[in-house]
């Protein structure tokens, strides 16, 4: 088949892409514990023009309307405004690759929604593109055999700047929803997202992906869609209990207490308003709906006790919420740590240098 003439410049830049494509370290990967959902496609995902594309603006809708959400995935990048930077956007990939690696991604991630963008590079790199349809129905069926109970989100890819490009891609997309329905028909949990008509030229960075503004606008189609879904993200209100490993006891303001600087400690769950934690996509750990976990003093060194104060954006009120329990203060990089290895209620909570295991330093979201 001939390659268009309008291609060529892309086709080098997506290939360039796909090849410098790589896996990000997993032991990288954020964790909060909430329902796990993985961004998957190509450098639309990836967030290429404006890193981290429209999983910021998902990320903080998400996070505004009271979902714990967990972004799934090998990949990592993106900005601080957005909570969690992990996803399985691959520049310049196509149905194709994606289809040969999506297994192992779902087998390791096991994600319980995914968000699947993909099928712009194949028609930019001019691969079969009548074939595209098929190879999207190939891919969905490889989804919903590995991740029968997964939410799948099939989206209608969005425009290209020119009336060639964008042509080619009403053409790819009129197929979508039939082969959804088919999937639906089939008992499979397969949802079309209608992107294209969210965007325009106007809202496209480089003729192919969006602006900031426009990835924004994908945001909100994701958002809406995912809202569509009972289930596919929890379900809203996220404040939690945040439970010791080793004690089984809540991490609970001491005493109901609500002033700037009173204590945090262990004691046993009873589910009051001091021991609700929401976890927030500026990473604070906010109580009372207004009070923010917080190392005293800007605090960074062993010991530091841990408090509540005014919500301030300030380093130490950020925390990590790490795939392997541990909760780790964004400034201090130390974990938060039930003093003394103590497990009785009225332990303390302090920061403490991170030990390899240490069932003081593991907590859990319930």
């Amino acid at each position: 088949m001939r390659t268009a003439r309008w291609l060529g410049p892309i086709v080098a830049l997506g290939l360039m892409m796909g090849l410098v494509a790589a896996p990000f370290d997993t032991a990288s990967a954020e964790s909060n514990g909430g329902v796990r959902v993985m961004p998957l496609g190509d450098s639309i995902t990836e967030g290429t023009a404006t890193p981290g594309g429209y999983r910021i603006g998902l990320w903080q809708r998400l996070a505004g309307g009271g979902y714990t959400t967990d972004f799934v995935g090998s990949q990592f990048n993106g900005p601080g405004s957005l909570g969690d930077h992990d996803h399985e956007g691959h520049p310049g990939w196509r149905i194709d690759q994606i289809h040969a690696n999506i297994v192992n991604w779902l087998n390791t991630y096991q994600p319980q929604t995914v968000l699947l963008h993909i099928g712009t590079n194949d028609i930019l790199q001019n691969h079969d593109v009548a074939g595209a349809p098929n190879r999207l129905s190939a891919l969905i069926d490889r989804i919903t055999t590995t991740a029968p109970n997964a939410e799948v989100f099939v989206a209608q890819i969005t425009p290209l700047g020119w009336s060639e490009g964008d042509a080619a891609v009403n053409r790819f997309n009129a197929a979508i929803p039939g082969i959804v329905q088919a999937k639906v028909d089939a008992g499979k949990n397969v949802h079309l997202v209608d992107m294209h008509s969210a965007l325009t030229a106007a809202d496209l960075d480089d003729g192919v992906h969006p602006t900031a503004a426009g990835y924004d606008k994908m945001a909100a189609v994701w958002y809406a869609a995912l809202q569509s879904v009972p289930g596919s993200i929890g379900t809203p209100g996220n404040s939690t209990e945040i439970v010791g490993a080793q004690s089984g006891r809540c991490l609970e303001v001491t005493g109901l207490g609500t002033a700037n600087g009173t204590g945090v400690q262990l004691w046993d769950c009873w589910g009051g308003s001091n021991q609700r934690w929401t976890y927030t996509a500026g990473k604070q750990l906010v109580v009372y709906g207004n009070k923010c976990l917080d190392a005293q003093g800007r605090g960074t060194g062993n010991g530091t006790a841990v408090i509540i104060w005014d919500c301030n954006g300030q380093a130490n009120q950020q925390w990590n919420l790490n795939a392997n329990g541990t909760i780790t203060g964004v400034q201090s990089g130390l974990c938060l740590d039930a003093s003394g290895w103590g497990t009785g209620n009225g332990t303390k909570v302090q920061l403490w240098t991170c030990g390899a295991g240490q069932a003081n330093q593991q907590w859990t979201r319930r």
